[in-house]
């Protein structure tokens, strides 16, 4: 005979015959039992689960299991996701070298911050002050006062300040983009007869057609070629376009010939370049530092190796998606970092600003002395890091006319 309490064993190969559809409207809350409930070795069976007692279930809706309750399902799980990275903020202070900074302290400061984009409109005026550099009172400004017990001691991510001595070959570059341009006469000519046609006005009282102003822009056109031709006339007239189809016969079977050459040639003449040097447009600073790390103690070893830390992760693609929470299949981009010059807790007195900067290169060479050298914990006794920072933005006139273009030699 066998067991009373197989009458109630409940094995698991039992849910291949539910149906699922039939669960509907059963209620369940979480099971109450002692601790020896399920401790029966038999994987394939609950020892001690009564089915006739009333565990007070709750509402099990099959619809659960429907295409729009997946969705919101895996909606939940993304946002999940994404929230450990858009949420997962640590602050702090790193500073190498470990000693306090006085008064009388020169260095430099960077903050990192989270990259704001420029939004719906695509583009930033000349002179917004979204991309300044200007610090905060109660906030970056106190970050040269930390005593060196108060340091972080873990890893920036998404916020923090970094304090680096200032780098021996200190300098800024301005510089703006300029090209020569040529346009010889007879294409100014046509691009003015163009120009003169495109302007013309219908519907007039006087002239409804146009008739007289496409007249007066052709009266100008002939002014000016015979103007450019000279005293010649039509000789020079027939000559310039002679050379011209012959070098555009030419080049049809591969002779690289141009009109210039041919005048020059044949008359010892080109036609007039009109060169001149144009302004094609303003360009973005980039700042090379070195630094010289050299650990003394401790201490100070774990302030360098975190601060290379932050660098890195800091200045690494976001793994989702930008501000409107998209999925893995976009990067979000890096953080920003906010560059200051300090003297003791202000703004150095002389040096330039910068506008914010993103990191483009961070090189670390862990042999600073051309031989590998560590102290018992592993560290290097000398490393050589190496940033380049790029600014977002190029520097504009107005720029100087606002803080903090307004203070030392400005940008």
């Amino acid at each position: 005979m066998a067991d009373s309490k197989d009458k109630y064993r409940f094995n698991f190969s039992d849910l291949e015959k539910l149906d699922l559809k039939s669960l509907s409207g059963i209620e369940y809350e979480p099971l109450k039992t002692d601790k020896n409930f399920f401790s029966n070795g038999d994987a394939g069976s609950l020892e001690g689960f009564d089915y006739t007692k009333d565990y007070g279930l709750k509402t099990f809706n099959y619809e659960d299991f429907s295409n729009e309750g997946f969705a919101q399902q895996v909606e939940k799980d993304t946002k999940s996701r994404l929230r450990r990275y858009s949420k997962k903020r640590r602050g702090g202070v790193l500073r190498y070298p470990l000693e306090a900074l006085t008064e009388n302290t020169d260095y430099l400061q960077i903050d990192i911050e989270e990259y704001v984009p420029i939004g719906e409109g695509y583009v930033s005026a000349p002179g917004d002050s979204k991309r300044y550099v200007t610090g905060n009172v109660f906030g970056s400004d106190r970050a040269g006062r930390r005593s060196s017990g108060r340091l972080s001691k873990k890893p920036l991510i998404n916020n923090g300040t970094i304090l680096l001595p200032i780098p021996s070959n200190l300098q800024d570059t301005n510089q703006v983009e300029y090209g020569s341009s040529s346009l010889n006469g007879l294409a100014a000519t046509g691009v003015q007869a163009a120009e003169g046609i495109m302007n013309t006005q219908f519907g007039g009282n006087q002239d409804p057609f146009g008739v007289q102003q496409v007249t007066d822009v052709a009266a100008g056109v002939k002014k000016s070629v015979t103007e450019g031709i000279g005293p010649g006339g039509a000789t020079v007239a027939t000559n310039a376009l002679t050379k011209f189809l012959a070098a555009k016969a030419v080049n049809i079977f591969g002779g690289n010939v141009t009109v210039n050459q041919l005048l020059a040639r044949g008359n010892g003449e080109i036609l007039n370049p009109n060169m001149e040097l144009l302004f094609n447009g303003p360009t973005l600073r980039n700042f090379r530092f070195q630094f010289k790390l050299s650990p003394r103690n401790k201490k100070e070893s774990q302030q360098v190796k975190l601060i290379i830390r932050a660098l890195k992760r800091n200045m690494a693609p976001q793994a989702q998606g930008g501000s409107i929470q998209s999925g893995n299949w976009f990067l979000k981009t890096p953080n920003v970092f906010n560059l200051r010059y300090r003297s003791g807790r202000k703004n150095h007195p002389f040096l330039h600003r910068f506008k914010q900067c993103f990191l483009e290169n961070c090189s670390v060479n862990y042999t600073g002395e051309g031989v590998h050298t560590t102290y018992d914990d592993g560290t290097p006794v000398s490393m050589l890091l190496d940033l380049t920072f790029k600014e977002i933005q190029p520097i504009y006139d107005i720029d100087y006319d606002s803080r903090p273009g307004t203070e030392a030699v400005g940008y």
